[in-house]
């Protein structure tokens, strides 16, 4: 492959009436009995969200606020979803919205689809691409983010002895799609650890280019920008300006960074990321995001087949057959209920609710994280563990005997539970999580 081209809380009494915003944000009651209504947030809820007073850390810590943003989802609170790393609820505007969309495309479905709701997803792309500071000309829609790897994993033309470079704590779908081409086209999968919770991130950099120092067959590196066992962030931009001066191309696997961390696409400088929209922006479920730089477009085959006069459009990836345009336009209201929030306030609600229940747990000596609590080394996803109890063990407690799904992680390098709440999570939920981690390690 020739080288690419540059290929405290905060005062409440000075927000407008509360009362009045939760009016605006619940669901009418006529809505259940009128399903062709699409209800959506008010512009003054929107609003009160977007312009309450207060700096990121500060109403990060306010809980009026949060409950208000907790209505806007349809959770089950006879359980606690500590699973959201898995896949989120979408809001509740989102819902409505994607059911009213699929509802409408039933009444005529060849001319609802294809000659009114298809245009709407343009409008879907180019919001996404501004809030993210990319050209709407480089971002596809699709079904997840495993989907949009793998049409970057299988679209790369790659020859036997070409090599794949990236960490052994990636996604195992996309380790298992690159050990496939292994397989069958002979190329090179090449792994190295990720840096621990001790170690500087930059030690990742560091390991990547002594690889690329010593095997010039290196095409492609795949990185995870939040690295899903354990919530860690990689210093995904020295990556991928490190990597240019080898020739080599930089794919990001954002399913836990895109709308959880605050950051602008372009900013990254990569070559390509993909993500799903249905854990932390709450899209509908089956929704994703795949940016592909406008210089590499035509570098990357579809799964599908498309035209060769799209060879250099970003639609091409899209080319999937007929299917339900009512996720994608539902992805519309989630953004809208992200932008009001922000991204630099919901990152740090993220952060100040694992930070309550970690530091709280880690004050009892057999409890540890397998994930670093120093600022900017990682997102509000932590993996735990427990000296004398296994993942599955921990798991089970949580789950069978008091309603609290977690996510049991089995990695030899990172062994716990994966604990990940969302902005509709309470810090009474967090507070009755840790109680019964506490009662778990005095009969344990």
């Amino acid at each position: 492959m020739s080288k690419p081209d540059s290929c405290a809380s905060h005062d409440s009494a000075v927000r407008p009436d509360r009362r009045a915003f939760l009016a605006a944000l619940a669901l009418p009651a006529a809505a259940a009995v009128h399903p062709g209504w699409l209800r959506a947030p008010g512009a003054a809820a929107l609003r009160e969200l977007a312009e309450t007073p207060g700096t990121p850390q500060q109403i990060a810590q306010d809980e009026d606020y949060w409950a208000e943003v907790a209505r806007a989802y349809t959770v089950d609170r006879s359980a606690l979803n500590f699973n959201n790393g898995g896949v989120s609820p979408a809001t509740r505007f989102a819902q409505e919205s994607e059911r009213e969309h699929v509802a409408h495309a039933h009444r005529m479905p060849s001319h609802h689809l294809w000659r009114e709701q298809q245009p709407k997803v343009e409008t879907v792309r180019a919001r996404l691409a501004k809030a993210w500071d990319v050209s709407a000309e480089e971002i596809a829609l699709t079904r997840n983010a495993s989907e949009g790897l793998q049409i970057l994993q299988f679209g790369l033309d790659l020859e036997a002895g070409d090599a794949v470079l990236t960490t052994t704590q990636d996604y195992p779908r996309m380790l298992n799609t690159f050990r496939q081409r292994e397989r069958r086209e002979k190329i090179r999968l090449l792994q190295v650890p990720p840096p621990q919770p001790e170690e500087a991130v930059e030690v990742l950099v560091a390991r990547f280019e002594e690889v690329l120092r010593q095997d010039d067959r290196v095409r492609v590196i795949l990185v995870s920008h939040v690295i899903n066992l354990t919530g860690h962030v990689m210093p995904v931009r020295a990556i991928a300006d490190m990597a240019r001066g080898y020739g080599v191309r930089v794919m990001v696997d954002g399913a836990h960074s895109f709308a959880h961390l605050d950051f602008k696409l372009r900013d990254l400088g990569v070559d390509f990321y993909a993500t799903s929209l249905h854990k932390w922006l709450s899209a509908p479920h089956g929704t994703g995001l795949l940016y592909v730089r406008q210089e590499c477009i035509a570098d990357v085959w579809p799964l599908m087949a498309a035209a060769d006069t799209q060879r250099e459009d970003i639609r091409k990836f899209e080319e999937i057959g007929t299917h339900p345009l009512g996720p994608k336009l539902g992805i519309a209201e989630a953004l809208t209920f992200h932008l009001a929030i922000g991204h630099a306030r919901k990152l740090e609600r993220f952060l100040y609710l694992r930070d309550r229940w970690a530091r709280r747990l880690t004050r009892h000596d057999r409890v540890h994280l397998n994930t670093s609590l120093a600022p900017g080394r990682a997102s509000g996803v932590a993996n735990m563990a427990i000296d004398g109890l296994e993942p599955g063990e921990i798991y089970n407690h949580l789950w069978t005997k008091h309603r609290i799904l977690t996510t049991t992680i089995g990695h030899l390098e990172c062994r716990g539970v994966r604990v990940s709440p969302h902005v509709y999570t309470t810090l009474p939920e967090i507070d009755r999580f840790c109680e019964v981690i506490e009662d778990l390690l005095r009969t344990s």
